[in-house]
């Protein structure tokens, strides 16, 4: 049952030849180097990065690598010749996110040596570094608890467990490693140089998700990767134990919900990986490259849905109990298409995978545009909502879901701020859902699902609504909570999620990382460090609670685990952020303008198929 996946961390990048390429637009002299921490009695291999010699453990060249590779690797990303208007960008670019500055010199490469102004320097003595720092109590304390919740399996180190709470007597299933749970402390890890765990931990869960689980004799479909799995010691003969991986598909879950975020999160991962260590070989390996066509496969099989957003059930996300987010929710959009800009970069491209390709391209074209245009809401939008007619049946109807104007909330219309927006949860024919769900805004500003303009904006509305958005501890999951009869009959009477606690407007520390990674993308440095100081007056204090009530998140969670560890990872994660915003800009991306020339309805010479984009050009917010 121990799977020979070679856990050797020697990540190789270099040396290497490149040709055809006289300029690097890249950092590629600012050294930075990845100290050698210890974590003690730990099972996470640490190595040291030897400058000027063949051997190295995380020896690298990531904006080098990162930027070669990201090179276009579409095949056939536009449809026909005719140039689309791009109509949902116009305006677009007058926000000028965080760019790292450029090197203008030339720059010969010859043999694994860079040429600069005469002096040659060998790529191997690249190599990654954080900023010495003396770290401080709470982070240290914050490492060891992230290092005793490592858990291993056959001798090497595979993830992280939920929590881990030694006053807790029931943990349920916190014990086990979640794969969404683990991104934080994945990213924790790399960042502190140590590569193992996060390799093995990829590999081990490719490996199951050719599992077979069923719920009354019904199976999922192929592809699906599991929410958790449990290192367990069964009894073989003569005495002798064996650690086996037992994964949950949903079917032990509470309301056996398959996790359909799962998927998404190990290829966001699998990404951050490669780009972070430099070791891209794990990407290109035969098993890695089938699972992550099995996941696309099962994200982009044709339905009876007309959208191009990903349908889904309630409770499939981070949001795991009945919430009212059935349908079309932000937060599995965002990370969909966050995963299929992930996918088009680490396809290898061959025969086999055009068609796939070609899939992926006409997909992120048709959902950034479905999401920038009818999810996004401001002041101006929720007026023209306000003045809606309905029963419009045309290819040209501006109202085209049906929304009935009377659906806009009397908290919304004096909530929302002259300058900013939000894109909204959810939607559906004759409904919107106006709550404001944190961690969907926070990936469409990652991936750029949504414009410069409008990822600008949703900062300025967290900014303008600090008070009920961040409180006294970042973030809250969602605004505003259900109440009274709405959380009866929404949430289904749910004890758990009452309002102000949980899921239903609780506040969850984890997304502090995810707020830090947007606000770097954005420009917006002093945001995420006031939120990261708010949360370090408190965190090791109240022993990192999983999550806060309240609506300002002024009291521990009522069924708050302690010691929970996305909650520790998130903290140690925003960090080294803030301390070296250069890796943090290896992990989201910048607009494609190649995307926003692909329209599937340019296939059609019949004129049968009429595109939306022109007749909703008023309707298009920037």
């Amino acid at each position: 049952m121990c799977l020979n996946l070679d856990h050797s961390c020697q990540f190789h990048a270099g040396p290497f030849r490149l040709s055809g390429f006289r300029r690097v637009f890249a950092e590629t002299h600012k050294a930075f180097r990845v100290p050698s921490w210890s974590f003690g009695q730990s099972g996470v291999i640490s190595r040291p990065c030897n400058v000027g010699t063949t051997t190295r453990g995380v020896s690298l060249i990531t904006n080098v690598a990162s930027d070669f590779r990201n090179l276009s690797t579409s095949v056939e990303t536009r449809v026909n010749e005719n140039n689309f208007e791009r109509i949902y960008v116009q305006g677009g670019m007058n926000v000028k996110p965080l760019v790292l500055e450029r090197i203008d010199k030339e720059e010969n490469i010859v043999g694994g040596e860079v040429e600069v102004g005469g002096e040659k320097e060998g790529l191997n003595e690249i190599c990654i570094e954080s900023p010495k720092r003396e770290e401080s109590e709470i982070e240290k304390e914050a490492w060891r608890l992230l290092q005793n919740a490592v858990v291993t399996y056959c001798g090497s180190p595979v993830g992280t467990v939920a929590a881990n709470d030694p006053g807790d007597k029931l943990p349920l299933n916190y014990d086990q490693v979640f794969i969404r749970d683990f991104v934080p402390s994945a990213l924790a890890f790399l960042l502190k140089g140590e590569g193992e765990i996060v390799r093995n931990f990829l590999l081990h869960t490719l490996q199951l998700q050719s599992w077979e689980k069923t719920v009354d004799c019904y199976s999922p479909g192929q592809g699906l990767m599991p929410a958790s799995f449990k290192v367990r010691t069964v009894p073989l003969d003569e005495n002798k134990l064996e650690e086996v991986l037992d994964p949950d598909f949903g079917e032990s879950a509470i309301g056996r919900v398959a996790p359909v975020d799962s998927g998404l999160w190990w290829i966001i991962l699998l990404r951050a990986y490669g780009k972070i260590t430099g070791d891209y070989a794990l990407q290109e390996r035969v098993d890695v490259q089938t699972g992550l066509k099995m996941i696309l496969n099962l994200c982009l099989t044709d339905g009876f849905d007309m959208f191009p957003s990903l349908l889904v059930t309630d409770g499939s996300c981070m949001i795991d109990r009945r919430m009212g987010i059935h349908g079309h929710p932000l937060e599995i959009q965002a990370l969909f298409y966050s995963a299929l800009r992930c996918s088009r970069e680490m396809l290898s491209v061959n025969d086999g995978s055009k068609n796939l390709v070609r899939a992926i391209n006409n997909r992120l074209s048709a959902l950034s545009f479905h999401i920038r245009e009818y999810y996004w809401v401001d002041m101006k939008k929720i007026n023209e909502i306000y003045r809606y007619k309905t029963e419009e049946y045309s290819l040209d109807a501006t109202n085209k879901f049906n929304i009935y104007p009377e659906q806009i909330p009397s908290w919304l219309m004096d909530w929302i701020p002259e300058e900013g927006g939000y894109l909204i949860g959810n939607l559906q024919p004759a409904h919107m859902d106006f709550r404001f769900f944190t961690l969907g805004n926070l990936w469409s500003i990652v991936s750029s699902l949504g414009t410069p303009r409008q990822n600008e904006a949703i900062l300025n509305l967290i900014e303008a609504k600090w008070d009920d958005l961040v409180g006294h501890m970042p973030l809250k999951i969602c605004y505003p909570a259900l109440e009274s009869e709405e959380w009866h009959i929404i949430t289904g009477s749910d004890p758990k999620n009452t309002p102000w606690s949980y899921h239903n407007g609780g506040s969850w520390p984890t997304l502090l990382w995810q707020f830090t990674l947007a606000c770097i993308k954005m420009g917006k440095l002093e945001l995420a460090r006031k939120a990261v100081a708010l949360a370090e007056k408190r965190l090791a204090k109240d022993h990192w609670p999983e999550y806060y009530d309240t609506r300002t998140g002024k009291f521990i969670g009522k069924q708050s685990r302690h010691y929970q560890t996305w909650t520790i990872a998130g903290y140690l994660t925003s960090k080294m952020f803030l301390e070296n915003p250069e890796m943090a800009s290896l992990l989201f991306w910048d607009e494609d303008y190649e995307l926003l020339e692909i329209c599937v309805c340019a296939l059609s010479k019949t004129g049968r198929k009429k595109c939306s984009r022109g007749a909703a050009r008023s309707q298009i917010l920037v």
